[in-house]
């Protein structure tokens, strides 16, 4: 990890806080696979859009690990992906999404939910509530998907957004199997002790995620729980969770506060924290070993949940 930080550096790459957020974007998409192993080939791989809250078409994408009908009606997983709710989507999380689809046996569904600054919060998070309403709905099931095991998950902002939407699926009665948070977000500032230790040289630095914040939300409103789901007045009764951090991470500590907040409400919580690694490592299976240990262990912990056969 230490020799892929200084490769990093020594590229002297511009930060996206220098950069427009179109710019941003253009950089993240041209980087985001670099560093992982070659794509899974899936049989089930299918463009299409859902309707958002305001009628807005939602791109997304759905991988299944068999074709349509081929076995029944298929547990699905509702991805968000990381980028600061202002960059990235389903073309920057392509391969982990297929990794999820082809490790776990169920559907992926790869939200390409709107960006700030164009779409300032809380935009992002009315769209994943929306897609998690259509997977539950008679389009999702002629689709061959079972709106009975539904999944929700991401990395980074996308796992701030997958732990609002389970609360909102406990408010709002659509059962959820499993939570799937990877480096979530949760707090309302960036003021842990990991935010601080982890400030500068490690990937994920604090000038970059003050741009993203920036863009997204006002300070006055960051108590708001649907961005800081540590917020929330209780969290009782919401969907199991996986919760895979990274040791250097400035949102490390943020993921084990959300993690025991889960625990101290009767919810049950698989933690993993990777020793050694910084934000966005289950991105890096080319370089990183616990790139494709945290991939297998996100899959592991979906098929126990849809009740499929877990590997050895």
């Amino acid at each position: 990890m230490a020799g892929l930080l200084e490769r990093i550096q020594r590229a002297q790459r511009v930060p996206f806080h220098a950069m427009t957020p179109a710019e941003a974007r253009a950089t993240y998409l041209k980087a985001a696979e670099v560093l992982e192993p070659p794509r899974p080939v899936l049989p089930w791989v299918q463009d299409l859009h859902l309707p958002a809250a305001d009628g807005t078409p939602l791109p997304a994408r759905l991988y299944g690990p068999v074709e349509p009908g081929h076995a029944g009606h298929l547990p699905v997983l509702l991805y968000l992906h990381g980028g600061g709710f202002c960059i990235g989507g389903p073309d920057t999380h392509d391969n982990l999404c297929r990794q999820l689809a082809a490790r776990s046996g169920g559907a992926v569904l790869a939200l390409d939910y709107r960006l700030a600054p164009e779409h300032p919060f809380p935009t992002a998070v009315d769209d994943a509530w929306a897609a998690l309403r259509w997977l539950a709905s008679e389009q999702a099931r002629r689709l061959g998907l079972d709106s009975e095991r539904i999944a929700v998950g991401g990395d980074s902002a996308g796992g701030t957004l997958a732990a609002v939407t389970a609360i909102h699926a406990r408010d709002i009665g659509i059962p959820v199997a499993l939570q799937l948070l990877i480096t979530p977000g949760t707090t309302a500032h960036a003021d842990t002790a990991s935010h601080h230790l982890f400030a500068n040289g490690f990937l994920l630095d604090a000038a970059n995620i003050a741009w993203f914040f920036d863009h997204y939300i006002p300070h006055q409103h960051r108590r708001d729980w649907r961005f800081a789901p540590l917020e929330a007045s209780d969290v009782d009764g919401v969907a199991p969770a996986c919760v895979i951090l990274a040791e250097c991470d400035p949102l490390v500590d943020e993921g084990i506060a959300y993690a025991d907040k889960l625990r101290a409400a009767g919810v049950a919580v698989d933690l993993e924290i990777y020793r050694g690694v910084v934000h966005d490592f289950i991105k890096m299976g080319r370089a990183l070993k616990e790139a494709g240990a945290a991939q297998q262990l996100a899959a592991d912990a979906l098929k126990k949940a849809w009740n499929l056969e877990t590997s050895a």
